[in-house]
């Protein structure tokens, strides 16, 4: 079942949602101060090219993730949360949306806290 609905994810937004991220963590990546933010970037793209099956668990990310999260939160990652809440609400507009829209309220999760966020394989 996670293979159809990675499949339909990617025709209905995947792959442009992945390359918007992947394209910020190059932009991010250009400094030496934004590479850990870019790096967190390509994380959550790769994630987001391929979401069914798999679960965010945050936490765990010491005093130097939490600074980075401080920052992160205030500079970039208000703006992603916000975008993956609004298209998310989108998608459960109707009932066949619903999947796709739990879907970004976990990529609304990840874009508010990425560092120590740990993406885990569910075994189905």
């Amino acid at each position: 079942m996670n293979l159809i609905g990675n499949i339909i994810w990617l025709l209905l937004g995947g792959i442009l949602a992945a390359i918007i991220w992947f394209v910020a963590g190059l932009i991010l990546s250009l400094t030496i101060i934004g590479i850990p933010f870019g790096l967190q970037c390509f994380k959550i793209s790769s994630f987001v090219l391929w979401p069914f099956g798999k679960e965010i668990e945050l936490g765990n990310f010491g005093a130097g993730g939490l600074l980075f999260n401080i920052i992160w939160l205030l500079i970039f990652g208000w703006e992603f949360a916000i975008a993956h809440l609004v298209i998310g609400a989108i998608f459960c507009m109707t009932i066949v949306g619903i999947p796709f829209g739990l879907q970004h309220f976990k990529f609304a999760q990840l874009g508010l806290i990425p560092f120590g966020a740990k993406i885990r394989v569910v075994s189905s």
